[in-house]
């Protein structure tokens, strides 16, 4: 049935009576009763009594060695000795990276790495190395490049894969002078335990997104 505007607006005020008659009927012997618990707490409490202190909360525990110290390794796919292990690998790698002399060869400058590097990327190095305009300007100037490393953090990780920040410097020596630069690179290694191998290195920046 179809109710006129004035119907509607009767019942849409009998509904708002209803529902505060209801709130009143809920709300109003609670506070009541809560009131009065408060008033005989206070009635019956010592006037010199000082406030009581609040219960604390407790806290959040983590996994912790026996020292009482968090133990974030437990956490972790790796053991302080494999990232410890997998670290040296790369700032190995990283100064071996920039070491060179323009008398040598491609193989000759991969093979200075020796097992830091898995095949793939030791053929990715030679080509890059003796690409013909890198190859004739090291030639041009004589150049003797000397390379050192430091681990600036761990980017990434998997169960058999870390990616890590490398500050990479370069002190390179030519015909024209000497230079001396620093670049980051995101070098990652493969492997497990004691056992690495950098498979891959790229400009830091360029992992960034």
């Amino acid at each position: 049935m179809d109710l006129s505007p004035g119907q509607r607006r009767a019942v849409f005020a009998l509904v708002v009576i209803v529902l505060a008659a209801l709130g009143y009927y809920l709300i109003v012997p609670a506070l009541r009763h809560s009131g009065g618990q408060a008033r005989a707490a206070t009635s019956a409490a010592p006037a010199s009594a000082t406030p009581a202190a609040s219960a604390p909360v407790p806290a959040v525990t983590a996994p912790a060695t026996a020292a009482g110290s968090v133990n974030i390794y437990s956490w972790l796919p790796f053991t302080q000795q494999d990232l410890a292990a997998a670290a040296s690998v790369a700032a190995r790698f990283s100064v071996d990276y920039n070491t060179f002399t323009y008398t040598e060869s491609a193989s000759a400058y991969t093979s200075g790495m020796g097992g830091l590097i898995t095949g793939q990327l030791a053929s990715t190095l030679q080509a890059a190395y003796q690409t013909p305009g890198v190859a004739k300007l090291r030639t041009s100037q004589k150049q003797v490049s000397t390379g050192t490393a430091a681990i600036s953090s761990l980017r990434a990780f998997g169960s058999g894969s870390l990616t890590f920040v490398v500050n990479a410097g370069q002190r390179l020596v030519t015909s024209n002078g000497t230079t001396n630069g620093s670049t980051q690179y995101a070098v990652t290694v493969t492997g497990s335990g004691t056992s690495w191998q950098v498979n891959d290195i790229e400009l830091a920046s360029a992992g960034n997104e």
